[in-house]
């Protein structure tokens, strides 16, 4: 397993500014005492303003958010990422507030800050937990230079519905494979700091999301309901937030769903029985973006003062973009209605955060002094380039490898078509906090490099994205600040017959398609997953000319791919690949790379065919391959599974994984059994595959899956070199919870299948006793 490292750049000397009132030296080394000290000498509405994290904007500018936190009515900010914003807010915290107590800033960081890694289906598909980690570290540096204290991140929702836009902030459909990346995330950001411990300087505090249950939404449209049994909860959706939980995540994001009939935001089993109570959680939670308010909108809170109330007792302890505890609490808590204690709960929450976050030893630990500001806040010398390019070529699954299409020869002409192709904006994908979309590299850019001196490439857009004016003119509205969406103003057919004349002239075409970085976004659902009709024509075209078509698709979300896989002689999966996806595409389809990752999701065949996950229940009637017949869950009209299971993926090498071996054929309960298969590359170049482990309950007290993921191991192998993977099989891969939502594993028989994806495995047997 190759070692990650990271040479940091220094973007700021983070030194404090100026003196301020420090709590005394007895109070900083204890921060219960801090914090108690801090909360008998808090007004009401000094507690009140504790809860409420508030952002620059019409409503609030700049002079009147420093006044508001002079005034000790707001405890933090979010999306304040310059320190000529910060430092005037922080000095009004801890210069002019009565109690000198600082705010915390705040900010979406997901998959790098100024320097933008893959897209979080990306990350999953490295299934390389060293990959992952250094990209949340490598973001945590940038972000902490930034004046960064908190991260809405990872985003480790369950999707198994790729209609839901947010797909592509989550990292599939496998609750063990989202589970690992959820750690290595909370520990990238973090610096393997724990929940209660004070982060560093150049690190800053997760705060893991949706809780919970966000990427199940109803239709796979976004802020729908969700209902569901609580054994599947327990099982398929919670295990990547306990994961994050786990590994010392400082903070909680609530979701906007509702949870079996109740909002998250007002969901008292969820934010305290389960969250507090029954995993323990001792951290701060945010609402999203005015959750509270919304509460009104979902019919369960007549007016502001009931939704601040229902807030409050389920334990929303920060109020993002507050428009109610400010206004509401106050009275309420005067009347009775909520209880002083409910309200110190949140505020003591809120300043154990700001302790754990090194605040209150220096509240300018993340922003410095002025002098030491960056000259350029865009400067191309504050990316971590190297570490992008590594991690998006890791992140690059292949599809498909017709006649050995790829890589392609460096003195090859090459004929680069479609709208994807040139457009830098796409590259970085949505959510890509500060990243300059001007520094991306194209997949044009980055293939002209690597062909520099040595082939031909010609180029044609070929084609828009969509054509569709409805769809182009949504887009622009998702792109806010940023340019329009690009739309060239020839007729379809005018690009198509450029496009073609350019494949006529070359020895391969690459055709660059998929998704405008806007269709996978928060509010972007889509009932439809094929490529847009205007992509579709160019394909086909290009197909018709009967030369090598290479298919580089770039998306956020599983398209239906039937046509794609059909015809395509070679297909790559790139999602969103970040600031170096161009150079980390171009040294795949050249060989510089071999292509290593795996899909964290299931490609359907079809919209019909949702929800396609490889771990679904077991059925009385399943449908039988190779033996057709009526009574058998199935569609008639259309082939059974996947287009492409979940854990696949190519490479230009070939790997032989033998049966698995075991080291009992029984092992009683507690015990481990472990089995062992050998690994050989039998191609003719290096490469790595994922060696993935799956379980089968033969027969339990409840219907169990067909089969689970419950352990995985990336290894590197030369050409002809042989290696023994082991796995250990004990009560972890084992347990499930009940239909009494006991954690139990029962004896009996279980089936242990190994191979490289979720399809193709062998397998072996054995019996777990009393």
């Amino acid at each position: 397993m190759k070692s990650f490292a990271v040479t940091v750049i220094a973007t700021a000397a983070l030194v404090a500014p100026l003196a301020w009132a420090q709590p005394k030296p007895s109070l900083l080394a204890d921060k219960s005492a801090l914090v108690a000290d801090l909360m008998r000498q808090m007004t009401l509405e000094e507690k009140v303003g504790q809860l409420r994290l508030i952002s620059i904007g019409p409503e609030m500018p700049a002079p009147q958010l420093a006044e508001e936190i002079a005034a000790g009515r707001v405890g933090g900010t979010f999306n304040s990422i310059n320190h000529k914003e910060q430092r005037p807010l922080q000095e009004a915290a801890v210069g002019k507030s009565r109690l000198r107590i600082p705010v915390l800033f705040a900010y979406d960081v997901l998959h790098g800050h100024r320097t933008s890694f893959p897209i979080g289906l990306g990350l999953a598909s490295t299934w390389d937990m060293d990959a992952v980690r250094l990209t949340a570290r490598t973001a945590a540096v940038e972000a902490a230079a930034d004046g960064v204290d908190v991260t809405f991140a990872p985003t480790v929702d369950i999707s198994r519905d790729p209609r839901w836009g947010r797909t592509s902030e989550g990292f599939g459909e496998d609750p063990h494979l989202v589970s690992q990346v959820a750690r290595a995330m909370v520990q990238g950001f973090q610096n393997g700091a724990r929940r209660g411990e004070v982060l560093q300087r150049d690190s800053i505090m997760a705060s893991v999301k949706h809780f919970a249950l966000y990427g199940a939404v109803e239709g796979g449209r976004d802020y729908n309901i969700v209902d569901m049994s609580p054994m599947r909860m327990y099982n398929d959706y919670l295990p990547p937030y306990k994961a994050a939980i786990d590994a010392g995540s400082g903070g909680v994001m609530i979701a906007l769903n509702t949870v079996n009939g109740q909002p998250a935001t007002s969901n008292t089993w969820l934010l305290q029985d389960l969250l507090r109570k029954d995993w323990g959680f001792k951290g701060v939670t945010f609402s999203d973006h005015g959750a509270i308010t919304e509460l009104m909108r979902h019919g369960v809170a007549r007016d502001e003062r009931e939704a601040a109330k229902l807030a409050i007792t389920a334990g929303v302890d920060m109020s993002m973009a507050d428009q109610v505890y400010l206004k509401e609490l106050p009275g309420l808590v005067k009347s009775g209605q909520v209880p002083m204690k409910t309200l110190d709960n949140a505020v003591r929450e809120v300043l154990g955060t700001k302790y754990d976050l090194g605040l209150f030893h220096d509240p300018f630990l993340r922003i410095g002094k002025a002098e030491d500001d960056p000259a350029d806040l865009k400067a191309d010398s504050r990316l971590h380039r190297p570490p992008a390019r590594d991690v998006a070529r890791r992140s690059l699954v292949l599809l498909e490898n017709r006649n050995r299409t790829l890589p392609i020869a460096k003195g090859a002409s090459v004929a680069l078509v479609g709208p994807l192709a040139d457009a830098p904006i796409d590259m970085i994908g949505v959510w890509s906090a500060q990243a300059v979309w001007k520094q991306a590299v194209t997949l044009r850019s980055g293939m002209e490099q690597a062909l520099a001196g040595k082939g031909k490439m010609l180029y044609a857009r070929g084609a828009n994205v969509s054509e569709d004016k409805a769809v182009v003119e949504y887009l622009n509205f998702l792109n806010w600040d940023e340019p329009e969406v690009v739309q060239d103003k020839r007729s379809p057919q005018e690009m198509i017959d450029e496009a073609v004349a350019a494949a006529g002239q070359a020895d391969v075409v690459v055709a660059a398609v998929g998704e405008s970085r806007g269709m996978s976004h928060e509010s972007s659902s889509r009932t439809r997953l094929d490529l847009p009709e205007s992509q579709q024509a160019l394909l086909k075209a290009l197909k018709a000319t009967g030369k090598p078509l290479v298919i580089v698709l770039m998306n956020g979300r599983p398209l239906t791919l039937g046509w794609e896989q059909a015809n395509a002689d070679a297909m790559l999966e790139t999602w969103f690949a970040g600031t170096e996806g161009g150079h980390a595409i171009a040294d795949v389809l050249f060989g510089d790379a071999n292509p290593s990752g795996k899909l964290p999701l299931s490609l359907p065949r079809s919209v019909g065919q949702i929800p396609t996950y490889y771990n679904y229940p077991r059925l009385g009637r399943p449908f039988t391959p190779g033996k057709p017949g009526n009574y058998t869950s199935q569609y008639f009209d259309e082939p059974q599974g996947a287009l492409y299971p979940f854990g696949y993926g190519l490479s230009y090498t070939e790997f032989e994984v033998s049966k698995p071996v075991l080291s009992a054929s029984t092992v009683k309960a507690g015990g481990t059994v472990e089995a062992s298969v050998t690994v050989k590359n039998t191609g003719d170049r290096a490469g790595e595959t994922v060696v993935q482990l799956y379980i089968q309950d033969v027969a339990a007290s409840v219907v169990r899956p067909v089969k689970e993921l419950k352990g995985f191991r990336k290894l590197m192998l030369q050409p002809g070199e042989t290696q023994v993977v082991k796995f250990a099989i004990g009560n972890e891969q084992l347990s499930f919870y009940n239909q009494q939502l006991q954690r139990v594993s029962e004896p009996g028989g279980f089936n242990v299948q190994i191979g490289l994806n979720s399809r193709d495995v062998q397998e072996a047997s054995f019996e777990l006793l009393p």
